[in-house]
């Protein structure tokens, strides 16, 4: 790839220091009530971006108004788009059309946002403006090629990048962006993302074929946007994908679902703590985003779902979840994309059930915001629980209880973070964790959701 090196010094959009906030949790009583979780991450992330892309106000109500998605809110109105709030979750977008996106006069910086950069950097490649992605120092180490491969044989071009091909990245859209057929090397919603939102400005027909289906938000929600959009059965696990370029989207509502891999922790939390009973309300339940239900389900949780409703193209459903006796299984590696996510808290599950629990292909866990399959594996050892990784597998025997008593390094990770509390809830001495400040990025709340909820954390 032809760039010219960036210094990976801090830019004009560098984070400044803020001291680390230390928080335990305990055992404490049971955990009662009802529970909405913030909005839909990759739901949020999608509905900015398209609403943007599309001629027209486009209404989004439930947005997670967390730290990343924030960021993306940023990042569309320096593209050009005027995005207000206008209430609690509730946003309007108007879009400047597909292609239309202004020069941003400063670095558009996504801070520990993946999903934003990656998704932001495929709509901006099939734009000709030229623009700076950076994020902070945990962004800033994660994998950009496996984007950039795809975006530069669409007609876009790195003019600069960090060693390795990461932030900070100036990025210069394509003028004649190139319609391509695209076969995914590894299970990525993201990279498929970025290549249809490249592929809205290129003429003819983009293809995206992956191996193993991933989550199809950005497929659907271009649907429900307007865009042709064929999806065909590929193999034994995967799926094609046919985008029709250069549509004109036209504004359309989107309630944004609350995002089940932010249920899973009270979810898990309920499972673990004796006596609890809660209603997670509003779930999500896209068939490529419930892989933690169905595993919990075979270890033996009682989750009901209740109250079935269909919006904006998602399913979703409120959850009735009781403190349930659990079970080790295998869980296989074709189910790692429809909960790549939800793995650490599904640890600490396994942590607390009885006998021996196998999370099989997870890789993709490696370049997560930490590396997420090594810290998973630290969180639980620190706390007495044995565990072990056998290549990509993820073992951990499980005892009916956890000893507790660790100090957890979360390495900026919000999900590691919430997943230790949540351990903490249940086992037999405090779980601590170095850095809190990072859960906003995901869930803001979190702490007062779960002392809400009867949760000794503080």
């Amino acid at each position: 790839m032809s760039s010219a090196p960036m210094s990976s010094a801090p830019m004009s959009s560098a984070h400044p220091s803020v001291a680390p906030t230390a928080v335990t949790a305990r055992a404490g009583g049971p955990l009662r009530g009802t529970v909405r979780v913030p909005g839909d991450k990759s739901i949020s992330h999608r509905a900015l971006i398209l609403g943007a892309l599309t001629v027209g106000r486009t209404v989004i109500t439930g947005l997670l108004e967390g730290d990343d998605v924030l960021r993306t809110v940023q990042a569309m109105r320096l593209l050009g788009a005027t995005v207000t709030r206008t209430g609690p979750g509730a946003w309007t977008v108007e879009g400047v059309g597909v292609g239309g996106f202004a020069a941003p006069p400063e670095t558009l910086d996504f801070g520990n946002s993946g999903t934003g950069c990656r998704l932001v950097m495929g709509a901006v490649a099939g734009s000709p403006v030229t623009a700076t992605f950076d994020g902070d120092a945990s962004l800033r180490r994660r994998p950009m090629r496996r984007i950039l491969d795809p975006i530069l044989r669409m007609g876009a071009e790195v003019l600069a990048a960090a060693e390795g091909d990461r932030l900070p990245i100036r990025l210069a859209g394509a003028r004649d962006p190139i319609p391509t057929l695209y076969e995914t090397p590894v299970p990525s919603a993201q990279v498929k993302s970025a290549v249809l939102l490249a592929g809205l400005s290129a003429p003819g027909e983009t293809i995206v074929v992956e191996r193993e289906a991933t989550r199809d938000h950005t497929e659907r929600m271009l649907a429900h946007f307007g865009a042709s959009v064929r999806v065909e059965p590929d193999g034994p696990h995967g799926r094609r994908i046919t985008l029709t370029g250069q549509p004109e989207l036209s504004p359309a509502p989107v309630a944004v679902p609350a995002d089940p891999s932010s249920a899973a922790f009270p979810l898990v939390a309920a499972l673990i703590v004796p006596g609890s009973d809660l209603v997670l309300s509003g779930v999500m339940t896209n068939p490529l985003r419930t892989g933690l239900f169905a595993t919990l389900t075979e270890m033996g949780a009682s989750i009901e779902p209740v109250a079935v409703r269909r919006d904006g193209g998602e399913e979703m459903a409120d959850f009735r979840v009781e403190f349930s006796t659990l079970r080790g299984v295998e869980v296989p590696a074709a189910r790692a994309p429809a909960m790549i996510d939800e793995y650490p808290v599904l640890a600490v599950a396994a942590a607390f059930a009885e006998g021996r629990t196998v999370m099989r292909g997870l890789k993709e866990l490696r370049v997560k915001e930490s590396d997420r399959l090594a810290a998973t594996a630290d969180l639980l050892r620190v706390n007495g629980v044995a565990v072990e990784i056998d290549g990509d597998d993820l073992i951990v025997e499980g005892r009916g209880r956890a000893p507790g008593g660790g100090l957890v390094a979360t390495h900026m990770d919000h999900r590691l973070a919430m997943s230790a509390l949540v351990m903490g809830l249940a086992s037999e001495k405090p779980v601590t964790i170095d850095d809190a400040g990072f859960i906003a990025t995901s869930f803001p709340g979190f702490l007062d959701t779960m002392k809400n909820l009867g949760a000794e954390i503080g």
